[in-house]
């Protein structure tokens, strides 16, 4: 079974761009690092850039070679492999969380986000986002208003998805 990120987490982020790494985003972290447990500090890949406005998305390792294939998928020379290529390849960043659970964000990654106090780690299934926290409370509170205005009033967000089992 592949282990998924969930929850949401607030983290302090200090002067260096260090901050620790949920327990629990680790453990998926750690499940995606062919390389572990033999080697145990997780690495991951973060993924930055215009295209992501407002946060970082981090993937394991797996994750990202899953990512790579479909790009490598796309035909030589091509518009649509140089995008991606670029917007995905190009604007990823690899490291390793530390013996103390942390990882340090470089200034440009936090200053993309406007990262500073506090982060917000937001789980997404097969990748994690990283955003400022007040940012972060505002687009997200601004989005779900906005989508749950178009809803029924008694609503669950469960009916969103087929059952497991259902083939649809």
């Amino acid at each position: 079974m592949v282990l998924s990120f969930r929850g949401e987490f607030n983290q302090k982020v200090d002067t260096k761009g260090r901050v620790s790494v949920p327990a629990d985003f680790r453990a998926v972290l750690a499940d995606g690092d062919p390389r572990c447990p033999e080697i145990p500090l997780p690495r991951m890949v973060v993924l930055h850039g215009p295209h992501l406005r407002n946060c970082l998305h981090v993937y394991t390792i797996e994750a990202m070679a899953e990512i790579e294939e479909g790009i490598r998928k796309l035909p030589r020379g091509s518009t649509e492999r140089k995008r991606a290529s670029r917007m995905i390849l190009g604007k990823s960043w690899d490291t390793e969380i530390d013996k103390d659970g942390r990882i340090v964000l470089p200034q440009r990654l936090r200053q993309q986000i406007g990262l500073s106090g506090e982060a917000v780690m937001v789980a997404m299934g097969d990748y994690f986002e990283i955003w400022n926290a007040a940012t972060y409370d505002e687009v997200e509170a601004a989005e779900t208003a906005e989508w749950l205005e178009d809803q029924p009033e008694d609503f669950d967000p469960l009916s969103l998805i087929d059952p497991p089992g259902d083939e649809g």
